[in-house]
């Protein structure tokens, strides 16, 4: 049995759409036919995976962190409870709210359901399922400790989307206050100086310098604001172009690592998700290499996965992972020490959640001085420029009144 996907029309002409088992397209019309439903377009999740492998397409198959996070803890629950694999699954598709996550569920109950291992069938969907969450899935599948695999894995994902959202909430005021001033001050320097101007040249009157220097910044923004929008399109494009590199990933984040503040911020969550994950992976029972292969991918860093990459090979020589972390300055030495008091003591698991909990803790001061700090500047900055648009608009217009 196939799912497809479905767009339709009710038999009052409304416009409808949904999913549906069924072994063929043929029969999936003909059961919504019955109910009064008449299909326009229907496809086969499998025909829409295959057309998603494209990488921007693929990412239209992603779902929300926190959503994902809360159908894994209902999923762990159910198996707790004793529920059966499958009808755990379909008690899940019954009450997800996303239309792009129910239909995968409902893949991943077909393909459980002729035989295929829960970890496989979730494996079939990456652009939904990380490899973290796949690997986490077999390592409990194969220890038969599923339901508390899961439990740890919705404690993570919530974590995670916890971390990245005080970080956005640190970073979007500043954004916001950026994008309003720079809409102001274009509004300002393209609207109302020219035609300030215009009177001020009619009466041929002398201008202060401030006038003169804003009155050339708003010529040149109006006569070459084409010129302006296509540097700013390359800049961008050349980002895009140097992003897809190796090279060029690690050069652009070595160089937000070393910005002051955001760089110290965005390092800690690097530090921290290194931490939390291979904490997560060891304790599910996967090996250090395994589980380093696939943190490595999760931190989001190039630099960081260097780093990680060089621990991974130094490992397979036989050389322990805190020995190796402590000659990467991207790890600060209380991070190398911890590990090494783990790896002696049999508790690198704990130590692993330790530093985490910690970095945890600096990232929200870290979030909470970024705001403190930015706010002001920005503020301060912006109303310096819009005083000087307003100064040099005045000191002309007074000057002319006492004429």
């Amino acid at each position: 049995m196939a799912v497809f996907e479905y767009k339709a029309l009710t038999s009052e002409g409304k416009p409808t759409k949904g999913v549906i088992d069924s072994d063929t397209s043929k029969e999936a019309c003909e059961k919504l036919r019955q109910r009064g439903i008449y299909v326009t377009e229907i496809v086969s999740l499998e025909e829409q995976l295959s057309k998603r492998r494209l990488p921007f397409l693929s990412r239209l198959g992603r779902v929300k962190l926190s959503e994902l996070a809360i159908v894994t803890r209902q999923f762990a629950t159910l198996l707790a409870s004793a529920v059966p694999l499958s009808d755990a699954l379909s008690a899940l598709i019954n009450q997800v709210e996303s239309h792009r996550l129910q239909v995968t569920l409902r893949d991943v109950r077909e393909k459980v359901a002729q035989g295929m291992s829960l970890g496989d069938a979730l494996g079939l969907h990456p652009a939904v399922f990380s490899d973290l969450y796949v690997n986490m899935v077999k390592a409990g599948e194969a220890s038969g400790s599923l339901d508390t695999v899961l439990t740890q894995l919705a404690d993570y994902l919530q974590e995670q989307y916890r971390l990245t959202a005080r970080i956005w909430a640190a970073l979007t005021y500043p954004i916001v206050m950026v994008i309003i001033g720079a809409g102001i001050v274009l509004f300002l320097m393209t609207f109302l100086v020219p035609r300030i101007m215009t009177v001020l040249e009619r009466k041929k009157q002398a201008l202060p310098m401030i006038t003169v220097f804003v009155k050339g910044v708003s010529d040149f923004i109006i006569s070459y604001w084409p010129a302006l929008i296509a540097a700013v399109i390359f800049l961008w494009l050349l980002y895009s172009v140097t992003k897809r590199t190796k090279s060029g990933r690690h050069l652009i984040h070595a160089y937000i690592l070393k910005i002051p503040i955001i760089g110290q911020l965005l390092r800690k969550q690097a530090i921290s998700r290194f931490a939390i994950t291979l904490s997560i992976l060891l304790r599910s029972g996967l090996p250090v290499l395994q589980s380093l292969k696939i943190v490595r991918d999760l931190v989001g860093n190039e630099v960081v996965k260097e780093a990680i990459d060089d621990i991974h090979n130094k490992v397979m020589e036989g050389a322990d992972v805190s020995t190796i972390m402590q000659k990467h300055t991207i790890f600060p030495p209380v991070v190398g020490y911890m590990v090494a008091v783990g790896e002696k003591s049999g508790s690198l698991e704990q130590m692993l959640d330790k530093v985490s909990d910690a970095y945890d803790a600096e990232i929200e001061i870290e979030a909470q001085r970024l705001t403190s700090l930015i706010e002001p500047v920005l503020i301060i900055f912006l109303a310096g420029v819009v005083a000087l648009i307003v100064v040099a608009i005045l000191l002309p217009l007074l000057q002319m009144s006492k004429i």
